[in-house]
């Protein structure tokens, strides 16, 4: 028998590998939340999900809502923000991956909607949740006086059965926009706020570099990819300057690990009335606008900045 409680329902858009391995589990198990409903555009899929969580497979993203009191999201970006904006507007808290959008102007509705809404809404940057990242962070903020990073996430995810056939994932932005803001997310958080794009380049095999300004005339690389024979996926994180050098090279904790955190900064959230967070909504709007830039900078398109640097600094 499913139990029966009166923890924060949740309804869930999507049913792929992420859903059924991170968000579903999460979700069902939390003490503080309660899978509710689940929709995907394959019905099957949904009530197969369903079944496994004591959950309810519905047909339509407005039964969904009518049904819950949050909605987590693990779909593509350009259906996430679609039905993210609805949720929003009928005062439904959010769980978002990242990206929070397929493009800018998206994002920004997005971002608004929230607001106006006066929502939750948190970003699924799975590395910030770790327990390791956030010792890691407090101790260079500790430190300072950093002068530089680099991010390197080198990974075959696109090669293996998994996720080969996951449409967004292979599209224009690819690696730059699946794995790319845990990188600028990570690279922000080391060593202040990313300002600037001032170089950036993708191979023919989705392999991009980017060099990042931020907040003080620092810089930092990233290089990223998802099309490389790397077993297992390669994460570094490192930054250099007055106090040394100091590096995180593996993905600290699990994804269900750092779902749970952020379930915790959730339900908080929501029971306190603060909006506020790190990862919040805001967050994933900046990080959207490096990817915008970035995306600008390897088309050529787009004004430049007298600096020479495309900004992403909101106007």
């Amino acid at each position: 028998m499913c139990p029966v409680d009166q923890q924060l329902r949740v309804g869930l858009v999507g049913g792929g590998p992420w859903a059924r391995t991170v968000h579903a589990p999460g979700l069902a198990e939390h003490p503080g939340t309660a899978l509710t409903a689940i929709w995907t555009r394959r019905p099957d899929a949904a009530r197969e999900l369903a079944e496994a969580h004591c959950a309810t497979a519905v047909e339509t993203v407005d039964e969904l809502l009518g049904q819950v009191d949050a909605v987590a999201f693990a779909v593509p970006p350009s259906v996430q923000a679609e039905i993210a904006i609805q949720a929003a507007a009928a005062g439904k808290h959010l769980i978002l991956e990242k990206p929070i959008a397929a493009d800018l102007p998206t994002a920004e509705r997005l971002a608004a909607a929230v607001a106006e809404s006066d929502v939750a809404a948190l970003v699924m940057f799975t590395l910030r949740y770790a327990i390791q990242t956030q010792e890691w962070l407090a101790g260079l903020k500790e430190a300072g006086g950093w002068a530089g990073g680099s991010a390197r996430w080198l990974s075959g995810a696109l090669l293996n059965e998994t996720y080969r056939d996951s449409a967004w994932r292979h599209e224009d932005a690819g690696a730059l926009a699946d794995v790319g803001p845990h990188a600028f997310d990570l690279l922000d958080a080391a060593l202040g706020p990313i300002t600037g794009v001032r170089a950036a380049h993708r191979t023919d095999r989705d392999l991009w570099t980017v060099l990042l300004e931020h907040e003080g005339g620092i810089t930092s690389t990233a290089v990223l990819t998802l099309r490389l024979p790397i077993m297992p996926t390669v994460v570094e994180l490192a930054v250099f300057g007055e106090n040394g050098f100091r590096s995180v090279n593996q993905r600290p904790g699990t994804p269900q690990d750092s779902y749970t955190a952020l379930l915790d900064d959730f339900a908080a959230l929501i029971a306190s009335g603060t909006r506020e967070h790190p990862c919040d909504v805001r967050r994933g709007l900046h990080i959207q606008r490096v990817i915008d830039q970035t995306i600008r900078v390897v088309r050529g398109s787009g004004g430049r900045p007298p600096s020479g640097q495309h900004s992403v600094v909101s106007k």
